[in-house]
């Protein structure tokens, strides 16, 4: 597993390292972590022409400290990540870890390198550290989690201080989407007692009631069950304790609500809801409501080519 994680030295990135132990992650693996400088380096003094006036020689000096200003942003970068991997290193002693420490904008550096290292998954705070509130996503999070071409975990600290068992909630919607999401958790490195929580949770979910007396029987509650039940088995098979709830309504609500009443470690959700066809490119509204308000962890899950 290829891993790249994104650090400011926030208090978010910092719960996005603890989160990291309660993630189901392999023995080995590869990490990257980046440390973005938000700063533009104008080029090296070059050699001067003939005809130059005090003009010039004062944009001169004004480029030059922007610079050594710029360039002690990127070494105190630098210092970020080295300190990071050495505590990455305590949760993750036999992972190959390597550090990044660059300039620029940081989605864009977060993004580019994700592709370069052929990242599986990309871990980020919720907030950088201009973020003001738990329910307002970091502009960088929001925009990596739209833009990546692979699964984007969004991290948040753990109220709880007592040893618990990990819970894992998965939306799921029956889409190809959710069906990733399930093989993501089925693939992962879970401890004996962890327990999953499958939510059929759809718009379209009938249920029945007094005026549609022959609901029960509605071949879209077929549909939904029948794949939920094979995703069920596939997390039996894995060795995880696994309960199934289905429920009519706003996806994105309902998830928020039982990862909150249940007290779920992270909920999982596919990038899309069914039928979309752009997934590189377009996030759903449930997964991105989902990341935005959830108050635990939320990891959204993309098929790779």
């Amino acid at each position: 597993m290829r891993i790249l994680i994104a650090y400011d030295g926030s208090p978010c990135s910092d719960a996005a390292l603890d989160d990291l132990e309660r993630a189901g992650l392999p023995v080995k693996g590869d990490a990257l972590i980046i440390s973005v400088a938000e700063v533009w380096l104008p080029p090296p003094n070059i050699e001067t022409e003939a005809g130059r006036d005090e003009t010039d020689d004062f944009i001169d000096q004004r480029l030059e400290t922007h610079r050594q200003k710029g360039e002690l942003l990127v070494a105190e970068a630098e210092a970020k990540v080295l300190t990071c991997r050495e505590r990455l290193l305590k949760t993750l002693p036999q992972w190959n870890i390597e550090t990044l420490a660059t300039y620029g904008s940081p989605a864009w550096e977060i993004l580019s390198a994700a592709d370069q290292h052929r990242a599986d998954l990309i871990v980020v705070g919720s907030q950088g550290l201009s973020a003001f509130s738990r329910f307002v996503l970091g502009s960088v999070s929001q925009k990596v989690l739209t833009e990546a071409g692979c699964s984007v975990r969004v991290s948040r600290r753990r109220v709880e201080v007592d040893p618990s068992p990990i819970r894992i909630l998965i939306g799921f919607d029956g889409s190809a989407g959710a069906i990733a999401a399930v093989n993501s958790v089925a693939e992962r490195n879970w401890p004996a007692d962890t327990e999953v929580m499958i939510v059929a949770a759809t718009d379209a979910l009938h249920t029945p009631n007094e005026s549609e007396p022959g609901n029960i029987q509605h071949p879209e509650n077929d549909w939904i069950s029948s794949y939920t039940k094979n995703a069920a088995a596939l997390l039996v098979d894995a060795g995880s304790k696994v309960n199934v709830k289905m429920r009519s309504g706003n996806p994105s609500h309902i998830l928020v609500e039982e990862a909150e009443t249940w007290r779920a470690d992270c909920i999982f959700v596919g990038a899309n809801a069914r039928g979309s066809r752009l997934e590189r490119f377009l996030l759903g509204t449930t997964s991105s409501a989902v990341a935005a308000r959830a108050n635990c962890s939320v990891e959204v899950v993309r098929r790779q080519a």
